[in-house]
């Protein structure tokens, strides 16, 4: 294809080196950095950087059905990420490009996170730490994790290394999905149940699953209310798999103990009446970037972008829409 020019819009990676984009200009490829005034690019920012583009180092602005006819020269856009609802899939497909994400190279650092923020919530690290901070010397019972019940609501490959980690606590594991690996069910000791069962027994339910259309806030106002008074959630998956105000209500009300929230509905988020409650830790969809996942995550995308510079397809595993790889 010759030199082209590659879009970099992951903010992480704005202002600081990154040896792993030397691979993109050893090929010969022009690099080009660039990220929104909220540090995310909005639709017409992405289609004002697009010229000349064959492809991007993407994040999560939108790629709609505009972006794409604004951009007849891009080929393939790598996810820093495995998630992809901020594209325009069938779109995509259309125009002839290729869809491609990090698959495989983050999930053991959302389960850590997962694991920690169930640990912070079960045991009340946060409160403890305001307490003594605030001058009270005291001692508060709280539930153990120690052979605790947890539901894992998705397992797939995160789901799957949480629920190892669980093992390591003695925990309970319940699980929900629709397509399980039964060896794997089976190697663990997790009962599969219905969604609306996972709720009703776990003492702490940690959201693993895609943010398709069907699950579009799969945790409302109905489905908070079987969850146990005393029960923890926890959500590094995505935003808008739970109804922000109904989960609002539960916390404030009662309904259930805690919540630990890596995701939001609308992101960037820097404002959020959840933010102000005491049995809520918040953080900036960070579960996935750890030191070892950054790379990991960068390294699988560079590889689908240097690919389709060479003329061949990307490793399997990692395109999302097959069917863009016919001929343009």
């Amino acid at each position: 294809m010759g030199a082209g020019k590659v879009l970099v819009t992951v903010a992480q990676l704005y202002n600081r080196e990154a040896e792993y984009l030397r691979r993109l200009e050893a090929a010969g490829l022009d690099v080009e950095r660039r990220i929104g005034q909220g540090g995310r690019l909005t639709e017409d920012e992405l289609i004002d950087a697009l010229p000349g583009v064959f492809a991007t180092l993407a994040s999560s602005e939108p790629y709609t059905e505009r972006v794409f006819r604004a951009a007849p020269d891009l080929r393939v856009i790598g996810r820093w990420g495995v998630g992809y609802d901020a594209i325009d899939l069938p779109a995509a497909t259309r125009h002839g490009v290729l869809v491609c994400t990090a698959v495989g190279a983050n999930h053991e650092a959302v389960a850590d996170y997962a694991v920690a923020l169930m640990l912070a919530l079960q045991r009340g690290i946060v409160a403890n730490h305001r307490m003594l901070t605030g001058g009270v010397w005291q001692t508060v019972f709280r539930p153990a994790i120690w052979r605790a019940t947890v539901g894992i609501v998705g397992l797939g490959r995160i789901g799957q290394a949480v629920a190892r980690r669980c093992r390591g606590f003695d925990m309970t594991i319940l699980a929900h999905e629709p397509m399980p690996d039964r060896a794997f069910v089976r190697a663990h000791g997790i009962e599969l149940t219905s969604l609306e069962e996972l709720l009703r027994r776990a003492d702490l339910v940690t959201l693993h699953c895609p943010a398709t259309p069907e699950n579009h806030r799969l945790i409302n106002r109905e489905r908070l209310a079987l969850m146990k008074p005393t029960a923890h959630l926890v959500n590094t998956a995505r935003g808008s798999l739970v109804d922000e105000t109904a989960l609002h209500d539960a916390l404030t009300t009662g309904g259930i103990a805690g919540a630990g929230l890596d995701v939001f509905e609308k992101e960037p988020r820097t404002a959020s009446p959840l933010f102000a409650l005491g049995n809520v830790i918040a953080s900036p969809h960070l579960a996935g970037i750890d030191e070892t996942s950054e790379a990991a995550m960068a390294d699988r995308a560079i590889d689908a972008i240097l690919a389709v510079h060479r003329g061949a397809p990307p490793p399997r595993e990692c395109i999302v829409n097959p069917e863009a790889l016919r001929p343009r």
